[in-house]
């Protein structure tokens, strides 16, 4: 086992489904006024960002009539002709200590009017920062929901090194694939990874002393403490929404429940007893209460339970299995693993609706596993079988934007959504 950082360019988005109408936009190159190259092409970020969102179609580059950088020099009726929706210039200026200013618009084709004019400021080397910044800001204005381009995700993979040899890796990576850094390396198993709410920490299990046994990380620090460790099962973190208490799995006392591990006074709390097997917790948004799955009922199916009332309530009942529960940050709509009742073997994502008990299927892929919400509950990560290796796909919780992500070799699986890190 080791703790490395190393540089891993493993994904790579596909866009595989998007709205039926996407909204035509030109991302015009940016202006250089740095003086020198930049390593990034900030204007080619933002556009990949808004394409692999399955929302805009953007213009591709070989069919601009120019390249504005200033509001005077766009020439609508061009954009027009082009059909297009919208236009974003954009321009990079340096700023003291050897940062960069980078100026964007955004142009409403029609009108003929700005619809968004503002600058962020980033280091020479983080021009993909704000480039994901720049289309978190252009997304939010034009679809009214907070862009999720500046997150991260994290992922497990695995590689057959010989008949009796695996290497798992815990990979760090922005939303697109892209800068993956290895966090962890081991011969033995890494599962379930989790972030903290304020993104500074990820809760795992690792196998790499022989048995499993949860970790804390420290993203900044690169630190890692093994969380006291039990007798059995330890598996299945989940982080409170103040981060200092981390919901698991221990069968210490004979049966898989669900226990309460404050970090700061190192008290643990038994919230479960039933004869079946209680798994997979995690809070509510509020911290209020805890969605587990059970297969108390005879099959495995969710539950919430209020911490404070030890109030229970069955959440799922369409279908013959429903695992993995994750609730989106308005707590309204929960993503599951579902199986159909009759429907054989196959699992997929599906999303239930707790204010009206709806309930839709969104892939038929029939093999997945591991859903992860994006921060502002527009899509759902998973993983997936593409012919005999793991990747990673995504799907909106509206069913309309699919998009996969492909890995260049081995098997991708137990992603992880970042929350918002700005």
């Amino acid at each position: 086992m080791c703790v490395a950082v190393v540089a891993r360019a493993e994904l790579v988005v596909e866009v595989t489904q998007g709205v039926e109408a996407p909204t035509a936009i030109a991302v015009v190159p940016f202006g250089n006024e740095t003086g020198g190259a930049l390593t990034d092409d900030v204007a080619a970020i933002v556009q990949q960002d808004l394409q692999r969102s399955g929302f805009f179609e953007p213009m591709p580059r070989d069919n601009m009539l120019g390249f504005p950088v200033r509001r005077d020099e766009i020439f609508f009726r061009d954009w027009r002709i082009a059909k297009m929706d919208y236009v974003v210039i954009g321009q990079a200026r340096p700023v003291a200590g050897g940062e960069v200013s980078l100026r964007f618009e955004l142009h409403d084709v029609l009108r003929e009017q700005a619809l968004l004019s503002e600058q962020v400021t980033v280091a020479r080397d983080g021009l993909r920062d704000g480039a994901h910044f720049i289309a978190d800001r252009l997304f939010e204005r034009l679809t009214g929901l907070k862009g999720a381009f500046s997150t991260k995700i994290v992922y497990v993979t695995a590689e057959q090194l010989s008949a009796q040899r695996q290497r798992f890796r815990l990979q760090l990576a922005d939303w697109d694939g892209a800068r993956s850094t290895t966090i962890l390396e081991s011969a033995e198993p890494i599962m379930s990874p989790v972030w903290s709410m304020d993104g500074s920490k990820l809760a795992y299990v690792s196998f790499e002393t022989g048995k499993p046994a949860i970790y804390v990380q420290y993203l900044a620090t690169g630190r890692r403490e093994r969380i006291q460790s039990f007798p059995g099962l330890n598996g299945a973190p989940s982080w409170s929404p103040d981060g200092n208490s981390l919901a698991l799995v221990l069968s210490r006392d004979g049966n898989p429940e669900i226990y309460v591990l404050d970090l700061l006074t190192k008290k643990l709390q038994r919230i479960t007893r039933h004869y079946g097997i209680d798994t997979e917790p995690s809070w509510a948004p509020d911290g209020q209460s805890l969605t587990f799955t059970s297969d108390r009922g005879g099959q495995p199916q969710i539950y919430r339970l209020d911490l404070a009332s030890r109030k229970l309530e069955r959440l799922t009942f369409e279908g013959n299995y429903n695992a993995r529960g994750r609730l989106t940050q308005d707590g309204r709509f929960l993503a599951m693993v579902h199986r159909s009742s009759g429907g054989g073997n196959g699992f997929d994502i599906a999303v239930q609706d707790l204010k009206t008990g709806r309930l839709d299927i969104l892939t038929r892929s029939g093999m997945v596993e591991s859903p992860s919400i994006a921060p502002n509950g527009s899509v759902v990560i998973y993983a997936t079988q593409e012919g005999t290796r793991g990747v990673l796909s995504a799907v909106s919780l509206d069913g309309r934007v699919e998009f996969r992500m492909p890995a260049g070799s081995g098997d991708v699986r137990e992603p992880a959504w970042s929350p918002y890190l700005r």
